[in-house]
């Protein structure tokens, strides 16, 4: 069994702005890959770098460095079904994502990672960006057993899938760990099945 997932605590990097899809997240030419190693280098590259020259964005600002938890708006996601996207936020060394709303495919591909997709409504995201980009060492604690997010002495009844609330806290989020932890038994059963020919 896989680790459970109760609590995400880290600070958090302000991400604005609705339908980020997942080109922005990770450029098609980064897809070309075997493994999905080096993919957290190249979140959201070209947003970050041009002809050379780094560009202003969240990621690269060094108050933000280490942050766990993206701050974003609606429809987080969207566009084509990449699982290189997830991949890409998770090996870029984030914990969890606070939006208004996922594209249900992002939302699935994130979730077998055990990278935590919750929602808030808009203006509370705005007021939780606001204290992070006045005080960016302000810690966000995400509690996935009590669903709630704490920012400085402010808590927030945060949104979450039931089927990802259960598998985060219960370890059984990522569906190949429970295939191969459950091998024994996937093996006795193919050899009790009758022949289909």
């Amino acid at each position: 069994m896989i680790k459970p997932i109760k609590k995400i605590t880290g600070k958090g990097l302000p991400l604005p702005g609705n339908d980020i899809d997942t080109d922005r997240i990770i450029p098609a030419r980064f897809l070309r890959c075997v493994t999905f190693d080096g993919l957290g280098e190249n979140a959201f590259y070209d947003e970050r770098f041009l002809n050379g020259q780094t560009l202003n964005h969240p990621m690269n600002n060094q108050v933000y460095k280490n942050a766990k938890i993206i701050l974003t708006g609606a429809n987080f996601g969207c566009g084509s079904s990449r699982e290189h996207a997830p991949q890409a936020i998770k090996r870029a060394g984030f914990e969890a994502i606070v939006a208004e709303s996922f594209a249900e495919i992002f939302f699935g591909n994130s979730s077998v990672l055990g990278l935590v997709c919750v929602c808030l409504s808009k203006e509370d995201i705005n007021q939780i960006m606001k204290v992070v980009e006045a005080y960016p060492d302000t810690n966000i604690e995400i509690n996935i057993e009590t669903k709630t997010l704490k920012c400085g002495n402010i808590s927030y009844s945060i949104k979450i899938n039931e089927n990802l609330h259960k598998s985060l806290i219960e370890g059984s989020y990522d569906v190949l760990a429970e295939l191969i932890s459950n091998k024994d038994k996937v093996t006795k059963f193919n050899k009790e099945m009758p022949p289909r020919f």
